[in-house]
Formats: structure tokens, C-alpha cells, sequence
């Protein structure tokens, strides 16, 4: 190299040097995460409750011998639909016909008796105003008359339950409904010492469900501020089957106690269900979903939004510097994906729903409105990785 270009070169070298060991020029700080928000406002929403209760027949009767004698047949299948007044057994009516018939000449006997007695006793008040019988004789006469006119109204009345128990003979059911399995075989004598149970015939359409719910919350309810009980009559039920479908007939509560069980410390409630097509059977339990009334002012949140830990139940909020701030709220019931907050928050807080693993508390956050659609939160962009120490 000439000796008066090694200068040059030497000096940039050392500026190519010196601009290495320059310091990268300082980065802007990451821009602040986006997150989908709601604005909570009070409402006014149902209050609902979950009730667990046992279905039961609307009417079920017992069907029993009332007169004695041996069983002829059945008269029914049993398991089948049964009108009201439909023979369903037969017993053996051959004494009881025997017993009308010593009835029905009893009376015979006793309307001669005062046939024979009314013509004595006209005869003598005939001859009494000319002195031909005495008045003592008159008196007996009369009495004798009176005693056969009792008779025959006794015999009359005898007559009248002798063909009132040949008709127990065929023993019919006093309700319509479902007959139930046959409790006495044929050939068996019923009614010899007591009303022999034969069957059971059940009205299953409506049916009832009993159900009840415990006198601590029902205080609770009353004594809240912001919760307007409902009347009982003819508040709407819906029923949740065993397999978790909705039965599709809704149902009414009709009868709340005004008594707490001592055993249970609930209060007693009713409802009735239609049962048109025989879907719902007695003996089932069913889950009723049970409107107790309004709640005031209260926020629906989904609960995607609601977070736990050792401390309480909270909520992320966009304040209106921008930056994220907890809330401690207080869930009352859930419903619909939605959890049901009685305090904690106030009207137009932006609620974090989507995109809480990007906040941190008091760190600025950009809020969007939130999609509840799946697909558009699947879009939503990844959170930033956290700066390395």
C-alpha cells in the first residue's frame, strides 16, 4: 500500500469500528392489549330456583270390597285406562240377591200389618163420637196404626240397603285414571271382616310434583332489598327430566304451606304438570326450574368473565384512565351462561371478557367489544409474550 493512502484507510477503520460499538437507538414500549369488553348495566331478571321434587298422582283412589263374598273375576286389564263408574270386579252376588229378596217380603209383611191397622183405627174413630168403643180403645187403635206405619218405612229402608249392597256386588271405580295390578286373586273371600283393598286406580293427568325449599333461604329472599317476591298462584314451572331434557308441557305452582316442617326445616310446595300422553310417571323425581319473583338492579356477566381465587370471586374492568383494575363482585346464581352479580359493580363498567391471560392489574389495556362468537374469538390475536428479564 502507498504510504499516503494507509492515513485514509487506517481512519476509517476506525469509524467502522466506532459505529459497531455504537448503542442500538432506545424501542417505543409494546403497544397496550386488546380485550373484548361488555358495559354492564342493572336489570331486573327473574329469580329463579332449582327444585328438586317427587312426581305424584293428581287423585288416586283405593278400590275396596264393601260387602262380603267371594270374588267372581276381574273385570279390567290391568295397567289400562278405566272410566269413572266402569266395573272393575265381580262378586258372588247370589246371597246378596237372597238377602233383597227376605228385605222385600219383610216390607210385604209389614204393609199388610198396617193395612189390617189402618182399617181398625178409621173404624174407631168412626164409632168414638157416638160412644160405641171407648176412648181407651180409640188410643190403641191409633198406636197400633202409627206402629205399622214405622214398620213399613223400616222395612222400606231395609229393602233399600239390601239392593244398595247387591249393587257393591260389582265393584266399580270411583275415579278415572290408571288401574293398577290386581291385589286379590278370584275365588278369595273380601270384605268378610274389613274393606278388602282390590286395586288402586290413579289419575295421572295432571299430575302433582311435591317439592319443597328450605325456610333459611326463603327468609334470606324476603329480607333482601332487591328482590320482589311473586305470588304463588299461577307462577309458571318448567321441568328438567332425569336425562337433563326439558319436558316440553310447563307446569303451575298452585300451593305453597305457610307451615315449616319441624323434621325437614323447609316450607311445602306444589305444582301441577299436564301429563296428556302418560310421558311423566309418579314416583319420578323431576327438577322444577321455579320463578320465586324479580331481582332489582342486578348485572348479567357471562361467566367466561368472573374469575376465583383464595380471596373472592372478581372481575377485570377497563377503567376510564384506560388501565385494568380488579373488583371484587358477589354471584348470587348463574344462569343461561350468564352469572347473576348482586354487588361489586356499578353501570357502564367495561367488564373483561375475552383475553384475560393478556392484563395485568393497573397496566393499560385497549378495549373492544366483545364477540360471543367462537370463531371471531379465535381470531383474536395472540397474547404478547412477557419482556425477558
Amino acid at each position: 500500500m502507498p504510504p499516503h493512502i494507509r492515513p485514509f484507510a487506517l481512519s476509517c477503520a476506525l469509524l467502522l469500528v466506532l459505529a459497531a460499538c455504537k448503542p442500538d437507538a432506545p424501542q417505543g414500549p409494546p403497544p397496550p392489549p386488546e380485550v373484548g369488553v361488555i358495559a354492564v348495566k342493572p336489570q331486573t331478571v327473574a329469580l329463579q330456583r332449582d327444585l328438586v321434587g317427587r312426581l305424584s298422582p293428581f287423585r288416586s283412589a283405593d278400590v275396596r270390597a264393601r260387602v262380603p263374598g267371594v270374588l267372581l273375576r276381574r273385570a279390567y286389564q290391568e295397567g289400562s285406562d278405566v272410566r269413572e263408574g266402569q266395573v272393575l270386579f265381580q262378586i258372588d252376588p247370589a246371597p246378596l240377591q237372597a238377602s233383597l229378596g227376605a228385605s222385600q217380603a219383610q216390607l210385604a209383611s209389614a204393609q199388610a200389618t198396617y193395612a189390617n191397622a189402618h182399617v181398625a183405627a178409621n173404624r174407631a174413630r168412626q164409632l168414638a163420637p157416638q160412644k160405641f168403643v171407648s176412648q181407651s180403645d180409640l188410643d190403641n187403635a191409633e198406636a197400633a196404626e202409627r206402629s205399622a206405619a214405622a214398620a213399613v218405612q223400616q222395612a222400606k229402608a231395609g229393602v233399600a240397603s239390601a239392593r244398595i249392597n247387591l249393587d257393591y256386588a260389582s265393584v266399580r271405580s270411583p275415579i278415572s285414571g290408571r288401574a293398577g295390578k290386581q291385589q286379590v286373586t278370584e275365588g278369595a273371600l273380601v270384605g268378610q271382616s274389613d274393606a278388602t283393598l282390590l286395586t288402586t286406580v290413579d289419575q295421572i293427568d295432571p299430575l302433582f310434583v311435591n317439592t319443597s325449599i328450605s325456610v333459611t333461604e326463603l327468609s334470606q329472599l324476603r329480607r333482601s332489598q332487591d328482590v320482589s317476591l311473586a305470588g304463588n298462584a299461577g307462577t309458571t314451572v318448567s321441568v328438567i327430566l332425569a336425562d337433563g331434557s326439558t319436558y316440553d308441557q310447563t307446569g303451575t305452582l298452585d300451593f305453597s304451606s305457610t307451615v315449616v316442617d319441624p323434621a325437614t326445616g323447609a316450607v311445602s310446595m306444589r305444582a301441577r304438570i299436564p301429563n296428556p300422553v302418560g310421558t311423566l310417571l309418579p314416583g319420578s323425581f323431576v327438577t322444577l326450574k321455579v320463578t320465586l319473583g324479580e331481582q332489582r338492579g342486578v348485572f348479567l356477566v357471562p361467566q367466561a368473565a368472573i374469575q376465583r381465587d383464595a380471596t373472592a370471586a372478581y372481575a377485570m374492568v377497563v377503567g376510564q384512565d384506560g388501565k385494568v383494575v380488579r373488583k371484587n363482585v358477589v354471584t348470587s346464581s348463574s344462569q343461561d351462561g350468564m352469572w347473576l352479580i348482586s354487588s361489586g359493580l356499578a353501570a357502564g363498567d367495561q367488564v373483561i371478557v375475552s383475553g384475560l391471560q393478556k392484563v395485568r392489574e393497573t397496566q393499560p389495556a385497549k378495549a373492544t367489544p366483545w364477540n360471543p362468537d367462537p370463531a371471531a374469538a379465535g381470531s383474536a390475536p395472540a397474547a404478547p409474550k412477557p419482556p425477558q428479564p
